[in-house]
């Protein structure tokens, strides 16, 4: 809960701050905007990550601080996780060796820590983040500002998805209040790619494919597309939305080899298709219409799986995501582990 929150932060000093393996906007933003929380009330914070900051938000204030690593070699008064399903998505050893705050806007979340602060009603984590400053009387500078601004635009695709409030309106307007510049934050999120990304783009788009009605598509990226392009795994955020854009599409499914028969899964939706659901069925989770797991087998199988339950899910407006409608049978697709969309979900290609 929130009041313990702001109860442990009043009576100890030393924190560490994590979030998830490949962190994005809102992972980051919030564990950055947090850390500058701290450091207003005095406190002794660090932001730990096992992955490095990826280059979408090298600019964001305090970036260069972050310490990659991994393990929690240290004994910290509390260490806060930002955005995860579980305790092993920060992919950090002797995590639960720590007391944890489990800080995170999903309902699919595990209660994993000894403090779980949950808002399913969040835009993202952002804005708990900013619900923080204000129950613990920081009035936010323009370094937690930007940080949560980050986590906002990030989480909701620039206002576009169906999580975007009314009260995500009104944080991001006081924001901007306390000195926030969107161009500033729009241009170096979303306009400051590496020729990487376009050079995996050209080779990713060409793989989408379409039902027959043209209400469900997905595509596909291989290892070897991403060793051609010179690629990082981040260069390969946002591109399930481009499908997504074509006007009569519903569903999406982007399954990226990590290696020989894994496949890190994202899934988009419009309207009422409830792609959380499905991404369920494999140990991962999300929001309604932005979700993600992972999948393992053949290409052709995990691809016509998850296909078949998006159709499936169109068709039948998710009265049965259990069953793909082409063989009767479950799913055929195997958990490799447990896997949320966290940086799949909300991809800063979104609405550049």
């Amino acid at each position: 809960m929130l009041s313990q929150v702001v109860e442990l932060i009043e009576a100890k000093r030393h924190f560490a701050i994590t979030s998830h393996i490949r962190p994005d906007g809102d992972g980051l933003g919030s564990s950055l905007g947090l850390y500058w929380l701290l450091r207003a009330l005095s406190k002794d914070p660090e932001v730990i990550m096992r992955d490095a900051v990826p280059h979408a938000y090298r600019k964001l204030a305090g970036a260069e601080t972050v310490r990659v690593t991994p393990t929690v070699a240290q004994p910290y008064d509390a260490v806060f996780v930002i955005e995860c399903s579980d305790i092993t998505r920060p992919g950090l050893g002797d995590l639960d060796k720590q007391l944890v705050v489990n800080i995170d806007h999903h309902a699919t979340t595990s209660l994993f820590g000894q403090i779980n602060w949950i808002d399913s009603t969040a835009s993202a984590v952002g804005e708990m983040i900013y619900n923080l400053c204000k129950a613990i009387g920081v009035r936010p500078t323009r370094e937690i500002a930007e940080c949560v601004y980050t986590a906002l635009i990030t989480d909701t695709g620039s206002f576009h998805y169906s999580n975007t409030t009314e009260r995500t309106f009104k944080v991001a307007s006081e924001l901007v209040r306390a000195g926030v510049k969107p161009a500033k934050i729009a241009q170096a999120v979303y306009s400051n790619y590496p020729w990487s990304k376009l050079d995996l783009m050209r080779e990713v788009l060409s793989t989408v494919r379409h039902d027959p009605t043209g209400r469900v598509a997905w595509l596909r990226q291989t290892v070897e597309m991403q060793e051609r392009a010179g690629a990082s795994d981040e260069d390969a955020d946002g591109f399930v939305n481009f499908p997504m854009s074509v006007g009569d599409v519903e569903a999406v499914a982007f399954l990226k080899e990590s290696a020989p028969g894994i496949y890190r899964t994202s899934l988009r939706s419009k309207g009422e298709v409830n792609v959380a659901r499905i991404a369920e069925l494999f140990g991962g989770g999300g929001h309604r219409n932005a979700a993600g797991c992972t999948l393992t087998g053949a290409w052709d199988e995990a691809e016509r799986t998850i296909v078949g339950l998006l159709i499936n899910a169109v068709e039948h407006n998710n009265l049965d995501t259990s069953v793909p409608p082409d063989n009767g049978h479950a799913p055929r697709a195997s958990v490799n582990e447990p896997a949320r969309a966290d940086n799949e979900e909300h991809d800063v290609i979104n609405a550049a």
